[in-house]
């Protein structure tokens, strides 16, 4: 058997496109950096190297330190061979040449662009090419309670009028509060859950130039939605915490929450338990619930997803053709590998493989999730919820990444300036086109 193990990884290799080279050694930057992630990734390194006698040096790097010690690297010359990056570097290191593009673009191809979910694709755009390979994501949802919208026939809250309906039929404080909408100015939640608002209206503060004007009428739209889901909430500064508490203690008919409450939902996680009954490992409240990825608004019926996607990107000091043969092993015989890190926040990104159009969610789905006990998303959800799940991928967005102005768009989110503005006209301080104006005029003083 020690014989033919090299030939049949070969087989392996060259079926997936990834070609045999002389043993060589590269590395790989990645901010996964849990000791337990760390060693998943490991695995996934040492697979590699049994595979093709390559060495690849899996090296943590901290998240917020990944932008500096990369441009400190690239003046050197001396960039590891690959690096698992977020979002908000994927344009700006194309332009500066720290990613080698054209090699990106073809991993893509060859592993074919059409087995990946759009949304993230699309986010890597760069001269007409996929900048970087997209690895996993997560999108922004709307969580709610099925069985009361199934006793009202509701229709799921995947628009404004939906959402609006439910909290007339379902609002009922202090036993059920129709939703529990973010409020608190000071919290980074605040400023997620209004910029997936104003998404699924179509309205964005940035173009390809740089600032751009909301628009009146559909800026005065998110306003008054979101007037309406804080209406329907608790009085109070309501950020993360209080909406998980209300909707795990069945007082909340609907939530906008990161995909990382799924296995607290169904009662895995001894910190956070549901309190809907005496039992705090019941799975009642997961079996109760649905999601919703993509919203849409009255200016924006297509609708969007807040998607937060990771990419490896082979760079422009890499031992190119084994650095490629990396990123590809780790996209296919490697994959499931990945996304086990923490598959309740890593959707897959890619879908399956051609002959097999669902095999990584397939197996994702079967993958276990928890903390303090473990089971997969396909045993605590149904298959049409799980679908659900990574389909907002498919219209993942966020502000500039289209227009090449994710980092203005960053700092617009980060100055908490619609925190502020859209909290005053909640509060009846200022009205709409005041609100409007007041937006615009501190919005363009940000560069």
């Amino acid at each position: 058997m020690r014989i033919l193990a090299p030939l049949a990884a070969a087989l392996v290799l060259s079926a997936s496109g990834i070609t045999l080279a002389h043993a060589d050694t590269i590395r790989f930057w990645t901010t996964e950096e849990q000791p337990e992630r760390l060693a998943k990734q490991q695995q996934i390194a040492d697979a590699f190297k049994e595979a093709t006698g390559n060495d690849v040096q899996v090296i943590p790097v901290t998240e917020s330190e990944l932008g500096t010690r990369a441009t400190a690297a690239f003046a050197a010359g001396d960039l590891p061979d690959v690096i698992y990056l977020t979002l908000q570097y994927v344009l700006p290191w194309s332009e500066a040449g720290i990613l080698d593009v054209e090699t990106d673009d073809e991993i893509v191809k060859d592993l074919g662009a059409d087995t990946f979910a759009p949304g993230p694709i699309e986010m890597a755009q760069f001269d007409g090419m996929t900048a970087a390979v997209p690895v996993d994501g997560w999108t922004q949802m709307i969580i709610y309670r099925k069985d009361l919208f199934d006793e009202k026939g509701l229709a799921p809250p995947n628009s404004y009028a939906n959402i609006e309906a439910a909290i007339k039929a379902l609002h009922n404080p202090p036993d059920m509060y129709g939703f529990v909408a973010a409020t608190k100015i000071d919290e980074n939640f605040m400023s997620q859950v209004l910029e997936h608002v104003f998404l699924a209206n179509g309205v964005t503060p940035v173009d390809a130039n740089g600032f751009k004007p909301l628009d009146e009428k559909k800026t005065i739209e998110v306003l008054d939605f979101y007037k309406t889901l804080a209406d329907a909430s608790p009085a109070g500064e309501l950020y993360w915490q209080q909406s998980r508490a209300l909707y795990f203690d069945g007082k909340a008919a609907m939530i906008i929450w990161s995909p990382f409450i799924l296995d607290e939902l169904a009662g895995l996680r001894d910190s956070a338990p549901p309190t809907i009954n005496d039992d705090p490992t019941s799975t009642e409240l997961a079996q109760k619930t649905d999601v919703v990825t993509t919203l849409s608004g009255p200016s924006n019926p297509e609708g969007s997803a807040w998607a937060d996607v990771r990419f490896l990107g082979v760079t422009a000091d890499a031992n190119t053709d084994i650095a490629a043969d990396f990123v590809k092993f780790s996209m296919d015989q490697g994959y499931l590998d990945t996304l086990s890190m923490a598959p309740e926040g890593k959707f897959p990104v890619r879908r399956g493989t051609a002959a097999e159009p669902t095999k990584f969610v397939d197996g994702w789905a079967k993958l276990p999730v928890g903390v303090d006990r473990k089971a997969p998303l396909a045993d605590l959800y149904p298959p049409e919820t799980v679908q659900k799940i990574v389909t907002g991928l498919e219209t993942g967005n966020r502000w500039g990444v289209k227009e090449g102005q994710l980092a203005l768009a960053s700092k617009m989110i980060n100055a908490q300036i619609f925190n502020q503005v859209v909290r005053e006209y909640i509060d009846g301080e200022i009205d709409g086109p005041d609100a409007v104006a007041k937006l615009n005029d501190e919005l363009s003083q940000i560069n």
